[in-house]
């Protein structure tokens, strides 16, 4: 089941990813794709990371973790990213399309912040075609 929150995107099923933010339509370079309210949570209030929202917070200062509403916390991490986020004033994420995205396109960011920074993140990235949604693989990132 995809969900829908404007014309532009939606959530999908990804082979090896979980959950990921799709075009719904033609998405042009420098679009804003969405704008995103942060939920700041102490580090302590997220118990085990591989369970419930862990998968989907983030660092978010010192002892800190942040969980971005709308579909912020779905888009997936990519070394080859389409899209950035900008953090800005008043706990929010911009979401912006760093080059022309095809409409049924997996949306991605680079999750070190800089679209070209190649460190390392922690886990295992898959890279491959946008195309691979499922219907009722694991939600879990």
């Amino acid at each position: 089941m995809a969900l829908t929150q404007s014309d532009a995107i939606e959530v999908k099923q990804v082979r090896g990813k979980g959950r990921g933010v799709f075009a719904r339509r033609p998405i042009e370079a420098g679009e804003v794709i969405e704008t995103c309210p942060v939920l700041v949570l102490p580090a302590d209030s997220v118990e085990d990371v591989s369970a419930g929202i862990g998968g989907y917070v983030f660092e978010w200062g010192r002892g800190k973790l942040a969980l971005a509403l709308g579909y912020g916390s779905l888009y997936n991490h990519s070394y080859r990213p389409n899209a950035c986020y900008m953090d800005l004033a008043g706990r929010t994420k911009l979401f912006t399309a760093i080059r022309d995205i095809a409409a049924g396109e997996e949306i991605t960011v680079n999750y070190n912040g800089e679209p070209d920074d190649q460190t390392a993140v922690g886990f295992q990235v898959v890279e491959g075609p946008s195309t691979m949604v499922l219907n009722g693989s694991s939600d879990r990132r």
